[in-house]
Formats: structure tokens, C-alpha cells, sequence
């Protein structure tokens, strides 16, 4: 999968080794969803969770195969959105932009709001019982915001430095809780039925909304940075494999010791009952176990692991807010090695993380939306990389993807079915909003005359997003009525595979210089 190609010439700001890229990928894979997640996805899918997970995971590693062929070939800053405005121009470019920098500061206030709300079981003055914050709640959230955003004013090194430690703390405590659970393991709930459900649609709900998908997609951390990181061509494929197969296995291992170790008087009614009972899913076992001394630790962790994603995926954000302004004209390129991002981007990027701390009171209020805004952000990746085979064939790819011809509209086709599987009203408020966003572009583009570059993509986008609000509507009267009509099935396939093939050959002609 590899091909000799010219290493890029040294740079003074690649201060990332792949330790430290492994770190930031696992620090932003593993945080709220190991907490959270356990008890949401056994209440949906039963034992069937296990192949939600696994399921999960090939779909982050299919992504993240296709991020190591981009990243490699392209070690940018901010190179999430840089990627579409070299393939397709600026109206992908805003397009991707806008969605991206969206989930990344709503993922830093996830992850506050998670590590808050654990709090609250040992602090109860800073949550209300229905999961919202207190006074004294948003003020903690507040305070670790500004943390975050002094951090990331520094250099990446001293970022890469404060990440390590954070992550190799909040991993000790999952290992932990696995050796402990593993000693009190029964089988006996893996027996229970799973209800009236179907055990394909409990597999996908508990995918698309149960915070799965949330918990596998830290990959764009690393391409993030990637601009940062010495010898990317080796570093970054080796980061990404690496975060998604190691998060992977801990996250099957957590699911499976939680489900083993459940009462069965608690399965009496099924699964149903099961995220009511456990709604700190791994604290509250621990203690009906008996081990309350592991219990407190976990609350410990509990504020670790999300406070560590959501000082990644401020540090993230920050790199696509400059990279954004920097397309946009709107910031000076940096140019200083210590400080990649300036002084514009930082303000957009904690003024954001602030804003999506204000609206929603709990971490289950705000998976379902983040889960399916982040696959949107990933969703034209495969398009993006089979559009730059087509127009920069001659392009230096150190990593070069197998059989990008399956890889590529099988990875295109699951993320999209991942988004429709969010449900009607996800759907139609996420890309309802985004649709009429880059209508106002296209519009204000063609008034303005400013530039015709990547009009021509505006096109198939705009069809994506008019016909997944169609099949969503056609899917709303009856829960997976895709999966359950060959017809409707047949017709969303065909139309996604058009759109992928009409994206792909809608590429712009990409300037050489951007190799370097």
C-alpha cells in the first residue's frame, strides 16, 4: 500500500512524533462515549450491541484508511477542510468547513457537559436531576473552557505534552474496570431476548443515535494536526490505524464486561429499563457489584476522559478555524512554528465551544445531533479522495488505499446510511439548515461574481441533500421502512452510488504547488 515518494522538505513546525500522534488520535477516540454509551446501546440493542460496536468500527476504519491516503499526501494544518477546497473549490470547501468546525466545538462542549454531569454524582450541587447544569455546574463548564483555550494557546509540543498525561491516566481506569468486571462475569444476560424489536434495526439505531458513531470518530484530530507532525507520510496512516483498532477492542472489551455483569432482576422487562437503572452506566455497576472503592474512581476518570477529548478537539478546532480563515481571506497565514493558529481563529473557536455549552441541558440531549453532524463532516471524504485520483493521478501518495474503486462508494454509502438512520428530524434540521446555508453561498457567489471556482460541485451537493431529507421523510413513518423496502432500499443505494460517481468526476484541476 505504500509507493517511494519525495519526503516534504523540513519544516520548522513538525514538532508531533507518532507517539504523540497515537496520543491525540486515542485521547480524542476514547472520552464521554466509554462513560455514557454502555448502558444507552444495551438498552437499544441488547447483546446485539457488540455488533453495533463492531460495526462502528469498520466504518471508522474505512474512513480512517481513506484519511491516511489524504493525509499522507497532503500533511496540512487544518487539512479536514483544506482537503475539498484542492478538490472541488470553494463551494465544498464552505460546505465542509461549516459543518466540520461546527462538529468539532460542539464535540469540546459534549465533553464538558459529560464530565460535569459525572460530577454531579459526587457533587450534586452542580446538576439539576434531569442532567442539566446548575449555576455552579455552567461555571465549572466555563472554567475548563478557558483552561482548554490558554492550553492550545501554546505550542503544539506543550499541547502533545499535557495530552500524553491526560491520556495515558484516563486509560488506566478503563483497563481497570475490565480486569474487575471480568472477575464477576456471568452469562446469563447474554441470553436474554431482545424484545419486539428486530435485531438488524436495534443494530443500527443504537449505531446512528446510542453514541456510537460519537465514540469511534476522533480520527480528523490527526489530520488535523498533520501539518505538525514529523515524517507524516509514515506517521499519520500508522496514528490513525492505530487509534481506531486499539479504541475498538477496549470499547467491544467495556460492553461486553458491563452486559455480563448486569442483574438479571433488572433484565426482568428486557433491555428497556436498562439506561433508566444505569445512567452512569460503569460507576453505577461498580457499585451494585460491590466494588464502590473502583466506583469512585471511575467518577475520578469520569471528568479525565472527557476533559482530555475536549482539550483534542479544542486544539482541532482551533486548526480547522484557521484553516477556514486563512480560504476565506479573512486571517493571515501563520507563519510562526510555535503558534500555528492566531489570534482570529482561537476567539472563533472558544466563542463556539461557549455557545454549544448554552442550549442543551445533558450529554443524551446532545449525542444524537453531534453524532450525525460529525459523520456529515466525514461523509464526501471518499469523494474527495476518488475526485483527486481522477485530476492529480500524478500526485505523491505515500499511502495509497486498496481497491479505492469498493473502498471508496461503500464508505460514501454506510456514512450516508449512518446519517438516515439519525432520524427524520435529525436529518431534516441538520441538512434542511446546511442546504439553505449553501444555497445563500451559491447565491451570493453567482450575484458577486467573485469567483466560479468549484461551482460546478454545488450541483451533486445540493441533490445529496435534498434527496437524503426525501428518503428520510420516506423513512419516518416506519422505523427503517430503507431496510425494510428492497424497493426503497434499491432506490437509495442507486441514488447514492449517482451522487458518489457525479462527485467524483466534478473535480477542479489542482494546482502542483499544493504537494509540497
Amino acid at each position: 500500500m505504500t509507493e517511494n515518494a519525495p519526503q516534504p522538505a523540513p519544516d520548522g513546525a513538525r514538532r508531533l512524533g507518532l507517539l504523540d500522534l497515537v496520543f491525540i488520535g486515542c485521547g480524542a477516540t476514547f472520552g464521554s462515549g466509554w462513560l455514557f454509551a454502555a448502558s444507552k446501546v444495551a438498552g437499544m440493542a441488547g447483546v446485539y450491541s457488540l455488533y453495533s460496536w463492531a460495526v462502528g468500527g469498520l466504518i471508522a476504519l474505512l474512513l480512517g484508511f481513506i484519511y491516511c491516503e489524504l493525509g499522507a499526501a497532503l500533511p496540512k494544518t487544518g487539512g479536514v477542510v483544506r482537503y475539498p477546497y484542492i478538490s472541488h473549490g470553494d463551494f465544498l470547501g464552505f460546505n465542509i468547513s461549516l459543518v466540520t468546525l461546527v462538529a468539532f466545538s460542539s464535540i469540546v462542549a459534549i465533553e464538558v457537559v459529560a464530565a460535569r454531569q459525572y460530577a454531579s454524582g459526587a457533587f450534586p450541587f452542580l446538576g439539576h436531576p434531569d442532567g442539566s447544569p446548575t449555576l455552579a455546574g455552567w461555571l465549572v463548564q466555563f472554567a475548563f473552557l478557558l483552561f482548554a483555550y490558554f492550553i492550545n494557546r501554546k505550542s503544539a509540543k506543550s499541547f502533545a505534552w499535557v495530552n500524553n498525561i491526560v491520556t495515558t491516566l484516563k486509560f488506566s481506569v478503563p483497563f481497570l474496570s475490565i480486569v474487575v468486571l471480568a472477575t464477576h462475569f456471568s452469562s446469563a444476560p447474554f441470553h436474554v431476548p431482545l424484545g419486539s424489536a428486530t435485531p438488524l434495526a436495534s443494530v443500527v439505531v443504537a449505531l446512528s443515535t446510542g453514541g456510537i458513531i460519537f465514540s469511534y470518530l476522533g480520527l480528523t484530530p490527526i489530520v488535523a494536526a498533520a501539518g505538525e507532525v514529523k515524517n507524516p507520510q509514515r506517521n499519520v496512516p500508522i496514528a490513525l490505524c492505530t487509534a481506531v483498532l486499539f479504541t475498538g477492542v477496549v470499547y467491544l472489551a467495556l460492553q461486553t464486561v458491563f452486559i455480563g455483569n448486569l442483574p438479571m432482576a433488572d433484565l426482568k422487562n428486557g433491555w428497556v429499563d436498562i439506561p433508566g437503572l444505569f445512567p452512569l452506566p460503569f460507576h453505577d455497576i461498580m457499585m451494585v457489584i460491590g466494588v464502590a472503592w473502583l466506583g469512585r474512581l471511575v467518577l475520578v476518570d469520569a471528568c479525565i476522559s472527557p476533559l482530555g477529548t475536549g482539550n483534542v478537539f479544542m486544539n482541532s478546532t482551533c486548526r480547522v478555524a484557521q484553516a477556514w480563515l486563512e480560504e476565506l481571506g479573512a486571517a493571515p497565514e501563520q507563519t510562526d512554528p510555535d503558534k500555528p493558529v492566531g489570534p482570529r481563529a482561537m476567539a472563533l473557536s472558544f466563542a463556539l465551544c461557549f455557545f454549544w455549552t448554552l442550549p442543551f441541558p445533558s450529554w443524551s440531549s446532545l449525542v444524537g445531533v453531534v453524532s450525525t453532524a460529525l459523520v456529515m463532516s466525514y461523509t464526501f471524504v471518499p469523494v474527495i479522495m476518488a475526485a483527486l485520483r481522477n485530476t492529480a493521478p500524478d500526485m505523491p501518495r505515500p499511502f495509497r488505499v486498496w481497491c479505492p474503486q469498493v473502498v471508496g462508494p461503500v464508505s460514501f454509502i454506510l456514512s450516508s446510511f449512518v446519517i438516515l438512520w439519525a432520524g427524520w428530524v435529525t436529518v431534516a434540521w441538520l441538512i434542511g439548515v446546511q442546504f439553505v446555508l449553501c444555497l445563500g453561498y451559491l447565491i451570493y457567489q453567482l450575484q458577486n461574481r467573485t469567483t466560479s471556482n468549484g461551482l460546478r460541485s454545488a450541483g451533486w451537493v445540493l441533490t445529496y441533500y435534498a434527496g437524503m431529507i426525501a428518503f428520510a421523510w420516506a423513512d419516518q413513518s416506519q422505523a427503517m421502512e430503507t431496510l425494510r423496502s428492497p424497493a426503497l432500499l434499491a432506490a437509495f443505494v442507486v441514488f447514492l452510488w449517482g451522487i458518489y460517481l457525479w462527485a467524483a468526476r466534478s473535480g477542479q484541476d489542482v494546482d502542483h504547488a499544493q504537494f509540497a
